[in-house]
């Protein structure tokens, strides 16, 4: 019932600012992450509101994604028989978590230039730099990162993930999987007519852990080496507790 209320609200107010064709929201602006966190579902929902009647297509793409991390990627060969690490290339600032849902598949709503130049989709996805200079030597490194987030289910699109409830009210379900990392996030809209971003909009989404976890996450990437000395402490005095209870047992 709040969600429909809010949706009303919204397209009451995109009406009265004939200037904008596109508002949206999301159901909640922050995500919490606790000991039992097993994922959730958020809802971007939106109005879309033109000054003037057109019968011109018109799409809703949607976009959740960071916060940007530094991937890593290695190539394994075989040598004598076992796989080994050899070529390495670092690709900085991709998105740790990506998702884009749309009225319909991608390629049908814009162009290949289109959609690289705003990176909508997965495979548009391109990190701000590389420690290579050559893009050929690269691109294969960047498509292996981008399969291995598909599988782990951090990067996916969904072709006909957004639902219109009438004409001009539209609102998509995006998961949030456990394994998401904290941070910020931001949530674009894009209105698309005759393949050309019309009116697009970009809401911030807050990923936190709270209690216990917080805490300890801060104190080990605040204090590594008192974190460690903690830890090992810890599974010393475990590994003499169950030794003497097993003794007594015995």
């Amino acid at each position: 019932m709040r969600l429909l209320l809010a949706l009303f609200t919204f397209c009451a107010f995109a009406t009265g600012a004939s200037a904008e064709d596109l508002v949206s929201g999301l159901s909640q602006d922050q995500i919490q992450i606790t000991s039992n966190y097993a994922g959730t579902d958020i809802v971007v929902f939106g109005a879309i509101e033109s000054p003037e009647t057109t019968e011109a297509p018109r799409d809703i793409v949607v976009v959740v994604r960071g916060p940007e991390v530094d991937f890593a990627v290695r190539r394994k060969v075989r040598v004598a028989g076992i796989w080994i690490n050899r070529d390495k290339i670092s690709l900085y600032g991709m998105p740790a978590y990506y998702y884009a849902a749309s009225t319909r598949p991608l390629p049908k709503i814009a162009s290949a230039g289109t959609l690289s130049q705003y990176q909508i989709g997965v495979s548009s996805l391109r990190p701000k730099g590389e420690s290579t200079r050559s893009r050929r030597k690269g691109e294969p490194f960047r498509r292996a990162a981008i399969r291995l987030r598909e599988r782990r289910k951090l990067y996916a699109e969904a072709p006909a993930g957004v639902e219109f409830l009438g004409y001009s009210l539209f609102r998509v379900r995006v998961p949030v999987p456990a394994s998401v990392a904290t941070g910020e996030y931001s949530v674009q809209v894009y209105l698309f007519r005759d393949g050309n971003v019309v009116s697009a909009q970009t809401t911030p989404l807050f990923v936190d852990q709270i209690g216990l976890e917080r805490r300890l996450f801060r104190f080990a990437h605040g204090r590594p080496f008192w974190y460690g000395l903690v830890t090992v402490a810890m599974a010393m005095l475990l590994g003499w507790g169950s030794s003497f209870l097993f003794r007594r047992q015995a």
